[in-house]
């Protein structure tokens, strides 16, 4: 549904001014949770041949334990390949930053046998604020029926250490997450106004980071001012959710609603 941050070659893709917000309320039966914010400003300009855009995010995990902000502008340039087929080729640069409450850290010697957490620590404590420089390109082909693309983000894996912020060590920096997706738009009804159609759109994305990778198949549907989609979500070896998407558009306004139901073996732990 964040489809510049899924692929920055969707920047302008639209052809009008668009902004869009999002916001994730992530494992909402913990008490520190994850919760991630997005805001992203599109448009396309036949003076630049493509789009410009901009996006910043944030993400608190557990707490304000680390939050990671980013902001980064696009750049895509679009040009036709044929009469129905065209591309669209994009760069991302920006920065982000990365810091974490200190004073929410415990450590073993802080225990008092009959107090608890109260005595001061010998631990040492490293910078608490970390930035640096993030690059990442996608290329985007599409028709009026079909369309498909690939991004790669984290382009030069910039350190994200705390401790040894200088270290070329592979384990200290972000590694480069691949976006592979697909999809089609099949209209089962002929208004005049594209807007007004009802179709269905059957879509494929795959992801992977290191060891991580994720697939998502499904389908998404509109019809008046109602729209819906259905996901299945893979990672890695787990069946992991069904995802249910429900929005109503306005005008120039629309609005949705996203739920994803956890089908794995991760479930509330009772003590």
């Amino acid at each position: 549904a964040n489809t510049i941050y899924t692929n920055p070659a969707f920047t302008g893709a639209s052809g009008r001014l668009r902004l869009a917000m999002a916001a994730r309320n992530q494992y909402t039966a913990l008490q520190r949770n994850y919760r991630t914010a997005a805001v992203s400003l599109d448009a396309d300009f036949n003076s630049l041949n493509g789009g410009l855009g901009l996006i910043a995010m944030t993400d608190v995990a557990g707490d304000g334990f680390l939050t990671t902000t980013s902001v980064s502008g696009i750049y895509a340039y679009r040009t036709a390949l044929t009469r129905k087929v065209s591309l669209r080729a994009a760069l991302q640069a920006g920065i982000i930053q990365k810091n974490y409450d200190y004073s929410q850290f415990r450590f073993g010697d802080q225990i008092d046998d009959r107090l608890g957490f109260v005595l001061p620590t010998s631990e040492t404590r490293v910078q608490d604020q970390i930035s640096f420089p993030n690059f990442s390109g996608g290329i985007l082909v599409f028709s009026d029926r079909i369309f498909g693309g690939a991004a790669i983000h984290n382009i030069i894996e910039p350190n994200q250490s705390f401790f040894f912020p200088n270290s070329s060590d592979a384990d200290f920096r972000l590694p480069r997450r691949y976006t592979a997706h697909i999809g089609s738009i099949i209209y089962l009804s002929q208004e005049r106004n594209e807007s007004d159609r009802t179709y269905i759109s059957p879509n494929i994305l795959y992801m992977q980071q290191l060891n991580f990778n994720q697939l998502n198949l499904g389908f998404f549907n509109k019809r008046d001012i109602l729209s819906g989609g259905v996901w299945f979500r893979q990672t890695s070896n787990n069946s992991d959710a069904v995802i249910g998407l429900i929005s109503l558009r306005f005008n120039r306004f629309r609005v949705g609603y996203s739920y994803d139901a956890i089908i794995s073996k991760a479930r509330t732990a009772t003590v």
